[in-house]
């Protein structure tokens, strides 16, 4: 088969002298102007139309072409559109994993911890995962051998900028208490100086201790080392004067009902002597008296039962000695 070869006359040639510098290039055609919208369609529509004329194609052809080729696009835009507003439920929990992974690496490649506290701050949690930077700090704590003051400066010092951080390290406090007892000795010891650092550096209000209770009944050794652990070193920190004084303050004193309990006296006597046994007894002193009137109110209490039976007694006596005699 024979090439269709256009033919010279009908050839047309364009021959530029590329060192004319009266060619003008016409850069401004180069430079992208944003159009309305109305204009892009009406422009749209033109160049169709042309392009329509240049290939011999049939207009009524071409509108049914553009229009199927428009819907097809528009179906297409739709489907993006659902694709990309549909929610994806995650139930593997990846991204949590992630994060803990995140978290883990900063507090391990940081030299100080305001280091650390800033990068987990530009870590950009999302609203409600604080917990996970909480519970990653006492988990890093609890795996030393010994207590770390790294780990709960962090605590600290998160608490002061962030006061979420307050509300998650307690919930966490109340977490601990009530498992305690699965925690080897070594992590509770370093779990509960945590605790107590964030206490006496006041990162964390001493409300977080309100839901302790020392009785014999509500605790168990495990929680009653934990308990002697935070206030040893509290103690060990302030002194014990300090100590007796924040324990006695208006603010703080509603708080430690439990520790100290008076509704019983076998309760009070449980709290001194538990107390005692740690080096504390100071801070019952108050209990102490407490407990000495108690005991005071049922003695005179039992006495006076006791004055109240014995005139009857004696009555009684007469009554019987009486009716002896006449019989005789």
């Amino acid at each position: 088969e024979e090439l269709e070869l256009v033919e010279e006359e009908d050839q047309i040639t364009h021959e530029v002298d590329l060192l004319d510098d009266t060619i003008k290039g016409e850069e401004s055609l180069n430079i992208f102007k944003a159009q309305p919208p109305e204009e892009y369609a009406a422009d749209e529509a033109k160049w169709k139309h042309i392009s329509a004329e240049i290939l011999g194609i049939e207009e009524e052809g071409a509108g049914s072409d553009d229009s199927s080729t428009d819907s097809e696009e528009e179906e297409a835009e739709q489907a993006a559109d659902a694709k990309a507003t549909q929610k994806i439920l995650d139930f593997t929990e990846q991204d949590l994993t992630n994060l803990r992974r995140s978290i883990y690496l900063v507090i391990q490649s940081s030299l100080h911890f305001e280091e650390c506290v800033h990068k987990i701050l530009k870590l950009n949690i999302a609203e409600g995962q604080e917990k996970e930077v909480c519970t990653m700090l006492i988990d890093c704590c609890a795996m030393d051998k010994m207590f770390n003051r790294f780990f709960a400066l962090q605590a600290a010092r998160l608490c002061r900028l962030v006061p979420l951080y307050q509300e998650q390290f307690a919930a966490l406090f109340d977490q601990q208490f009530n498992t305690v007892h699965r925690l080897e000795t070594n992590k509770l010891r370093n779990i509960g100086k945590f605790f107590a650092h964030l206490l006496y550096t006041d990162a964390v209000p001493w409300s977080i201790v309100s839901q302790v209770r020392i009785t014999e009944e509500t605790t168990t050794s495990s929680s009653r080392i934990f308990i002697k652990v935070i206030f040893q070193e509290i103690s060990e920190q302030w002194g014990i004067r300090k100590l007796c004084n924040r324990l006695k303050d208006a603010d703080t004193e509603p708080h430690i009902q439990g520790l100290f309990p008076t509704d019983h006296v076998k309760n009070m006597r449980f709290a001194i002597n538990f107390f005692t046994a740690i080096g504390l007894g100071v801070l019952t002193e108050d209990l102490r008296r407490k407990l000495g009137l108690s005991l005071l109110v049922k003695k005179n209490e039992a006495l006076e039962k006791a004055s109240e039976s014995s005139p009857s007694s004696d009555s009684d006596s007469d009554s019987s000695s009486s009716s002896s005699s006449s019989s005789s």
